[in-house]
């Protein structure tokens, strides 16, 4: 029988320390080997993980997620049907819109194929083609030589417009000297006064001038006694003569030769709009010794230039329906607008006299003319215009200033006729009655207002009436009366209806009144109608009226239309 052992035999301490050292060496390597064998399976089994939810989202795409709270619509056969319908029509009218697109680029081949031929079969279009570039070569060389010459031309006109300027001043200041001459003469006679009245001027001098005036004077007496001419009175002159001094030494500064050789015709091609430029410096050539303010000048309608652009235009021939749609037409108002009317202005500024009946009745016609009778009436408003008419009015405003002067002498003074004094107050006012009927020859051309304003409130109202007023009542004042009374247009009492004349004139008419109640008074049966056709002339009826009335003239009522 042996021995049960239920407790472990005691150990010493030596082999307890052995066991334990070889337990913990034991267990330390066995847990580092289970950590490395957990680590490698989780390595392995995150990438099985990752590779299997790539392939996974790679084949299947994602889901969209239903609500199940979203409520969708009802859907029936009816629904569907009516949504089909509006997309077959949709369809259908886009399939009509191609097929119009369609059938449009099908007619536009065709269209285009037949020009194609109809060009081919067209000989002249290369020839034509090469005419066209030809012409407009030449045209623009053509425009580059003349505007090379230009300067020449600007030259050659400065150069006449400057004597005849030179000459025009000259008249004017020898007239208004000749003026202040003999005022201060007569004044000198008058007062008395041994010593002369201008200290400036010494005796023999203001002799020479006044023997001169007189001479040039006496010389236009007989040339009107040779024509024939009696309505004229001293003083209505222009004493605008030159003498054969002066005269000679004008033709020898103007005496210049001017010799161009320019092509006999040009092509008819349509360059109607380069036409007024190209043309310019050609017209001015021709313009240079052109005076439209002498007598007996050159019509534009004579002259060489204006017949070629007639012809060249065929304004004549044209009819009014193709005449509105030909641009050639445009030609000669332009090449007026563009050379003429500038010209006419610079002689207006520069050379006309207002006081000289021949050149403003020169000048009247001419614009007349260019205005009414050519072709200007569809280009009324253009800035050449305007500054022509600006400057007519200018200048005859300035002799308005200028030129005329009424000098009022004592009764004393002017009772003899044949009195220095009385003499060169008569020249005056038939000076300035001269005046008033030029200013209103221009009636039609100027704004009627701006000649009245000239004519009525400053020449009549101004200056004559208050001679007329200061002339004893009788035959010579009715003459007076009469020849102002002939300056005025008719066209402006034609729509008067109301029996009084115009407000300008109102005035003048007391003056008729007041002679013909004179005249009446003293038994001058005939003086009174004369003077009261005067009054009805001017469309004074209510005076006329009121005249009869009061002196009961019956038989006179006819002349009112009574």
């Amino acid at each position: 029988m042996k021995n049960l052992n239920f407790v472990p035999k005691m150990r010493t301490l030596r082999e307890r320390m052995t066991e334990h050292m070889v337990s913990d060496e034991s267990s330390e390597e066995e847990a580092q080997i289970k950590w490395e064998e957990q680590q490698i399976k989780k390595a392995v089994k995150f990438s099985q993980e990752t590779y299997d939810d790539a392939s996974l989202h790679k084949s299947q795409p994602a889901k969209p997620k239903f609500d199940p709270s979203v409520s969708l619509p009802p859907v029936n056969l009816e629904i569907v049907k009516k949504r089909l319908t509006e997309r077959i029509t949709t369809l259908q009218d886009v399939h009509r819109a191609h097929q119009r697109e369609y059938e449009k680029y099908v007619e536009d081949i065709e269209s285009s194929k037949m020009t194609v031929q109809e060009l081919e079969k067209s000989s002249d279009a290369a020839l034509n083609y090469k005419f066209y570039r030809a012409m407009k070569t030449y045209v623009e060389n053509l425009i580059n030589c003349l505007n090379e010459k230009l300067k020449y031309i600007n030259e050659l006109e400065l150069a006449v417009h400057v004597l005849l300027q030179k000459r025009a001043m000259m008249v004017l200041k020898r007239r208004q000297d000749d003026l202040k001459n003999e005022s201060a003469y007569i004044q000198h006679l008058t007062s008395g006064d041994d010593k002369p009245a201008n200290g400036g001027l010494e005796d023999d001098e203001k002799a020479q001038l006044l023997e001169m005036c007189e001479h040039r004077r006496t010389c236009r007496r007989q040339m009107r006694e040779c024509s024939g001419e009696a309505d004229h009175h001293e003083g209505m002159s222009s004493d605008d003569e030159l003498t054969p001094s002066e005269v000679t030494e004008f033709q020898k500064s103007k005496g210049k030769e001017w010799k161009e050789k320019f092509p006999d015709s040009y092509c008819d091609a349509y360059i109607s709009f380069c036409l007024p430029k190209l043309l310019n410096p050609l017209i001015r050539v021709q313009l240079i010794n052109w005076n439209p303010l002498e007598q007996n000048f050159t019509e534009l309608e004579e002259m060489p230039w204006f017949r070629a652009i007639e012809e060249f235009s065929d304004a004549k021939n044209v009819s009014e329906s193709k005449r509105d749609n030909d641009t050639d037409q445009e030609v000669l108002p332009r090449v007026i607008e563009k050379t003429i009317l500038p010209k006419i202005t610079a002689f207006v500024k520069s050379v006309w006299d207002p006081l000289s009946t021949s050149q403003t009745k020169n000048l009247v016609q001419l614009c007349n003319n260019i205005f009414e009778k050519q072709v200007l009436s569809k280009r009324e408003c253009t800035q050449a215009k305007k500054d022509l008419l600006n400057m007519v009015v200018l200048r005859m405003k300035k002799s308005v200033e200028e030129d005329v002067f009424i000098p009022l002498y004592p009764k004393s003074a002017v009772e003899d006729k044949s009195s220095l004094c009385s003499k060169f107050q008569e020249r005056r006012f038939w000076s300035a009655v001269k005046l008033l009927s030029n200013v209103l020859l221009w009636d039609g051309i100027v704004q009627e207002d701006t000649v009245r304003d000239l004519g009525l409130s400053k020449l009549l109202n101004r200056y004559l009436l208050l001679n007329l007023l200061n002339t004893p009542l009788g035959p010579e004042n009715i003459e007076k009366c009469t020849k102002v009374v002939a300056c005025l247009p008719e066209r402006w009492f034609q729509d008067l209806r109301s029996g009084s004349t115009l407000p300008e004139l109102l005035n003048f008419c007391q003056h008729l009144l007041k002679c013909a109640r004179m005249l009446y008074k003293n038994n001058h049966s005939d003086e009174t109608k004369e003077v009261l056709l005067l009054l009805v002339k001017v469309k004074a009826l209510r005076i006329v009226e009121d005249f009869i009335e009061e002196y009961k003239l019956e038989h006179l009522k006819l002349m009112v239309g009574k």
